[in-house]
């Protein structure tokens, strides 16, 4: 079998060199860009399918021994099978870490020249589907973007594209995974140039488009054109229910703001779990308590969703202990309260313990969920005499979190309106994304997939200059034929040390090559030709500090800081105090204007 295995892939690389070949002869580029962006869009069409009908296969066949009229101890079970299956299946088959599939993908794009590996074409499908499939409280739109920028990556690497083509094939990857698991190619694109931060050019807009429009087309052919959500208007949305809009927007940016801070928060507790099992016991106990509780936080949530769209709160609380509750008001609302609370530490517990998911079904979750909850509660306290439609503030509600979650209000409004059909409510889902993301803005700078590839200076963006910085690398600059001098030489034998080399800076370290000072030559011009100064001047009586230090591993935007705020042109670069040579501020420009022409050449 193992032999069989081995011809088989011999025999696709001979296949794919030969491809290669022939496509330098007969295709260029750019022709050869369009072509792979279709053909990824329409395998990440086909994958997000197979993932949705996994998904589907295993929640249905539990879900159809779940009573809505009890509490169900199925609860306790299913979700930390899923998540012990995901996590076995990761360790031992995989032996990889493919969780937070969206970050490794915006890594990949900034740090390791959007290259992913082969495997991840597919081993984050089978690990979500299994932990979804059997409750596990994340969403698949992550595994998907993840899998859709690995067929991207690996097409692309097989065909020989240059770095700047590769990334934007990735995001057409990503994109089509968007378009084809919510049928929303607009909002695919969206998420590419917003989330992954991949400009939108004349070189890239094409492809995005092809990608996302073809994965999109693959879905609705094979699943129907019913939309993701189902939702019809019946009450239209009136002017002077605006103000109430802007409420919303506000508390739905303060709702993603306690979404962000809590995620972050129990993603640090369990990284100081060291041991696997650790994880695994601590994740399966919250996850399968809170799932037992509120029952509408097993799984994506999506059936949950449709309810509230529909107008229907009663629903969340069946197969729950507080289902003889189910017509009282302020039962509901304390629910719904305690669900938005408590599906952020569902998602990291499920995802801490081993399982793999997103956080891109959650925030649309948490989201409906925040908009319902806003308007029953101000129609049950007397605020209004004629009732918000909950339904049309559940639509907006979604778009308001998931455009605060993400930082992305456009993919937000339209993926909101593409997967619902909800055009009509276009004013108000504008008015909520914009205020939801203007007021995290104000308290997070970074969205919960970028922040902590941003805090490490890992994060490529639209921002040029700071794109470029971070494309750069230390070790590419750093330069190493400056000649030292130990403290206790002579000025004759630094003399000597100076018609040796072509440089006017030279570092002072001691025996153990610590750097302890610098010499410049300026300094000791005015000696240098002294004879009688030759053996009374030694070097510790001249050296001077330098006007700071770079470490090693700093990156490229904080040692340009550093150089802007010393006015230097050469700093000496460090590793625990050991002298490891120098970086220029003239050689970082060179290599900038080298990435730049490199990466932006239309």
């Amino acid at each position: 079998m193992i032999n069989v295995l081995n011809k088989f892939e011999v025999g696709c690389h001979d296949f794919v060199l030969k491809l290669a070949t022939y496509r330098e002869k007969y295709l260029n580029e750019r022709s050869l860009l369009l072509l792979l962006a279709l053909v990824t869009g329409v395998l990440s069409g086909f994958a997000a399918i197979i993932l949705k009908l996994l998904i589907e296969k295993m929640s249905g066949t539990i879900g159809s021994h779940i009573m809505i009229s009890q509490s169900n101890f199925l609860y306790l079970i299913c979700p930390v099978i899923g998540v012990l299956i995901s996590m076995l299946y990761v360790t031992y088959v995989v032996k990889d870490n493919i969780s937070h599939g969206v970050t490794r993908v915006l890594y990949a794009i900034s740090q390791k020249k959007s290259r992913l590996k082969q495997h991840n074409t597919f081993t984050s499908v089978v690990a979500s589907s299994i932990t979804i499939g059997f409750g596990g409280s994340v969403g698949a739109e992550g595994p998907i973007v993840f899998t859709g920028a690995a067929i991207g990556s690996n097409l692309g690497s097989a065909f020989r594209l240059s770095p700047r083509l590769l990334m934007i094939l990735v995001g057409c990857g990503a994109a089509a995974g968007i378009a084809g698991i919510f049928k929303a190619p607009i909002a695919g694109m969206l998420f590419t140039i917003e989330v992954l931060m991949l400009d939108l050019t004349a070189a890239s807009v094409m492809p995005l488009l092809i990608a996302s429009i073809s994965a999109a087309t693959v879905a609705y052919v094979y699943t129907g054109y019913d939309l993701e959500f189902f939702f019809t208007q019946s009450e239209p949305f009136e002017m002077h229910r605006i103000p109430f809009a802007i409420c919303l927007g506000i508390f739905c940016g303060f709702v993603s703001l306690y979404f962000t801070k809590a995620m972050n928060f129990m993603e640090n507790i369990f990284g100081k779990l060291k041991k696997r099992k650790y994880k695994f016991i601590v994740g399966s106990i919250i996850l399968s308590s809170l799932i037992f509780i509120f029952p509408p936080l097993y799984g994506e949530g999506y059936s949950s969703i449709n309810s509230l769209l529909y107008g229907d709160a009663n629903s969340l609380l069946d197969g729950s202990v507080f289902y003889n509750f189910r017509d009282n008001v302020w039962m509901i609302c304390l629910v719904l309260g305690l669900i938005i609370l408590t599906k952020v530490f569902a998602t990291s517990a499920t995802n801490g313990a081993g399982g793999v998911g997103g956080t891109f079904a959650p925030s649309l979750y948490v989201g409906c969920i925040a908009g319902f909850f806003f308007a029953y509660l101000i129609n049950h306290i007397g605020l209004v005499d004629t009732p918000l439609s909950t339904k049309n503030f559940a639509l907006m509600g979604m778009a308001g979190v998931m455009s605060g979650v993400m930082h992305a209000p456009l993919m937000a409004i339209f993926l909101t309106a593409e997967m619902t059909g909800g055009y009509q409510l276009f004013l108000p889902l504008l008015i909520v994304s914009a205020l939801s993301f203007g007021t995290i803005k104000i308290f997070l700078p970074w969205s919960i997939y970028t922040m902590r590839l941003a805090k490490r200076g890992e994060l490529l963006t639209h921002h040029k200059d700071q794109a470029v910085l971070t494309l750069l690398k230390m070790d590419s600059v750093i330069e190493k034929d400056f000649m030292p001098v130990k403290p206790e030489m002579s000025l004759k034998e630094m003399v000597n040390v100076i018609s040796q080399s072509n440089r006017n800076l030279f570092p002072v370290v001691d025996d153990n090559n610590k750097l302890i000072g610098i010499v410049l030559l300026d300094d000791i011009r005015n000696i240098m030709f002294r004879p009688d100064l030759y053996r009374k001047m030694y070097v510790r009586k001249f050296m001077s500090m330098p006007p700071a230090k770079i470490e090693v591993g700093e990156s490229m935007e904080k040692v340009m800081k550093i150089f802007d705020d010393t006015g230097a042109w050469n700093l000496p670069v460090v590793e625990n105090g050991i002298y490891i040579g120098f970086v220029s501020k003239s050689k970082i420009f060179n290599s900038y204007r080298r990435v730049l022409k490199h990466y932006t050449d239309d």
